[in-house]
């Protein structure tokens, strides 16, 4: 008989395992590498084959497949598939958004061509009128895409906006929960929710924990995406929401989610309990 290479080493410890992909519940999604250049093809390469287990989405994070050949977005995206993991972009579509209507369609296009399975609709840094993201959403979804629409608490944020200095400000929540709901009705099946005014680059006591939380009181958490982009972040999520929450995270981070997620290490509730005797 063959070897199983799927076999995981000292697969007798017993730990929470994953669901078959494709999952339906406890989605992670993970940035491709932004922060520092690697050697994007190999890495990508060796991190879906080594951890594609663990994640179930790759995001082009902030329009970087702009600044790279077609032939090498192509390949990308077809690994992801090989490996059963849909590709996403960013929220670039409010930056393609100041080049008009045709620019948009024209990119809706062309991520189709070039095998993206989710198109985001943000409007973090853009002031879009919610019916113009309604009408992008209902265009990708016509064109055989997911659409994958954003709702930020915070105007004016995103792609590091904490170091690059600007001056965003919180929207009325009565909005925020308001876009929520319509998104719901345009047939939206994830909807992303970006950490800026929420989590991001906020001391833990001053997270808006009651804005997630009425969140999902109104409207239960499988149908959205909470950027967790900090270990303590998605820590919170997995321990006080449900390790079946879907969640956006770096793809530096999946280990030491993982780790958490499956109950593998770190979290002392593990132990809690449990015998932990050896007589030899």
């Amino acid at each position: 008989m063959g070897k199983n290479t799927n076999m995981k080493a000292l697969d007798f410890v017993e730990i929470e395992e994953l669901s078959r992909k494709p999952r339906k519940k406890g989605i992670t999604e993970v940035r491709v590498p932004y922060y520092a250049a690697t050697p994007t093809l190999t890495y990508i390469k060796d991190l879906l084959e080594e951890w594609g287990d663990y994640f179930d989405g790759m995001k082009f994070a902030c329009g970087t497949m702009r600044l790279m050949k077609k032939e090498h977005v192509r390949k990308i995206i077809e690994m992801c598939h090989k490996n059963e993991v849909y590709v996403s972009t960013g929220g670039f579509v409010e930056r393609v958004l100041i080049q008009g209507e045709k620019a948009v369609d024209r990119y809706f296009k062309e991520c189709r061509e070039l095998g993206f399975d989710v198109i985001e609709i943000s409007s973090g840094f853009a002031d879009i009128k919610l019916e113009d993201k309604l009408a992008m959403v209902e265009k990708v979804h016509d064109m055989g895409m997911k659409p994958k629409p954003e709702i930020s608490l915070m105007i004016g944020a995103g792609a590091g906006t904490h170091i690059a200095g600007y001056k965003p400000k919180l929207r009325p929540l009565k909005d925020f929960f308001e876009e929520a709901k319509q998104q719901i009705k345009s047939g939206a099946e994830v909807i992303m929710i970006e950490s800026e005014g929420l989590t991001e680059d906020m001391p833990p006591e001053k997270w808006r924990k009651d804005v997630i939380l009425e969140l999902i009181k109104k409207f239960g958490f499988g149908r959205w995406m909470f950027e967790a982009a900090d270990p303590e972040v998605f820590k919170w999520y997995l321990l006080n929401v449900s390790r079946d929450v879907n969640l956006f995270i770096d793809h530096t981070q999946v280990t030491e989610f993982n780790v958490w997620r499956l109950g593998l290490w770190g979290n002392p509730e593990i132990w809690k309990g449990k015998k932990t005797t050896y007589k030899g």
